[in-house]
């Protein structure tokens, strides 16, 4: 079973039986986009259980931000509140939450590390590495890879990260025949992922044109997939 429905996944969580995920790898939101002006159209924000009912459209230009040429997409940048996390812990086993340093979450021994190999340390505007919060007792972990994904990895998504990042998280908490769960789908490099290694795998996108283009990139992927092993027989 490999998955993904365009739905709020506060709403499909409600739908769960306590624990049905073995793990949860996640990226929730972690700005503030509640926060900026908004000159143009407000909508109803459900999903995260009524802390922020509004967002703003925006598209992403240069680097920021900002509105322009009339092209707009759902702001990223609106964080879930506790809500979220409640639900999250009930119906899976055990997580991993990316951004998880910026929200209000127990100690944990076992934080992951993914440093951005082709973003330098010193002098550049964008973060040379990722946190992960996770619920695992294990020492920490570092991966190393670039932000850029393998090169045939087209982005679509501000927050989209590699295939191989979540191929090496799987590695390391995953066990055969867990079912893995992503509330927050985005690019749906964590779907492709799980359908590689053969986990079972639902994810949930709010968003109907990111939703629309994650759904494409599976069905190119697995297409291409079933094609090399077709080649390889």
């Amino acid at each position: 079973m490999n998955v993904a429905y365009n739905v709020d996944c506060m709403e499909y969580m409600a739908t769960l039986p306590d624990k049905a995920f073995d793990l949860a790898v996640v990226d929730p939101p972690y700005g503030d986009g509640n926060s900026q002006s908004d000159p143009g159209e407000k909508e109803q924000w459900n999903q995260f259980g009524g802390r922020f009912d509004r967002y703003k459209k925006v598209t992403r230009t240069g680097g920021t931000w900002a509105e322009k040429y009339g092209k707009r997409i759902i702001a990223w940048d609106v964080s879930p509140g506790p809500e979220y996390f409640k639900e999250l812990f009930r119906v899976s086993r055990n997580q991993v939450i990316w951004g998880g340093n910026y929200f209000t979450l127990p100690p944990s021994r076992c934080f992951l590390m993914w440093r951005k190999t082709n973003i330098p340390v010193k002098g550049f505007s964008m973060a040379p590495c990722e946190y992960a919060w996770t619920s695992f007792s294990e020492n920490a972990k570092i991966f190393e890879f670039s932000s850029a994904g393998s090169g045939m990895e087209k982005r679509f998504h501000p927050t989209q990260k590699p295939i191989a990042l979540y191929e090496w998280v799987y590695q390391q908490f995953a066990k055969p025949g867990d079912k893995i769960l992503d509330t927050h789908l985005g690019s749906g490099s964590s779907r492709l992922a799980a359908y590689t290694m053969g986990f079972d795998f639902v994810g949930c996108e709010i968003d109907p044109d990111y939703f629309k283009a994650q759904e494409e990139r599976f069905e190119n992927y697995t297409a291409q997939t079933s094609l090399f092993h077709m080649e390889e027989l």
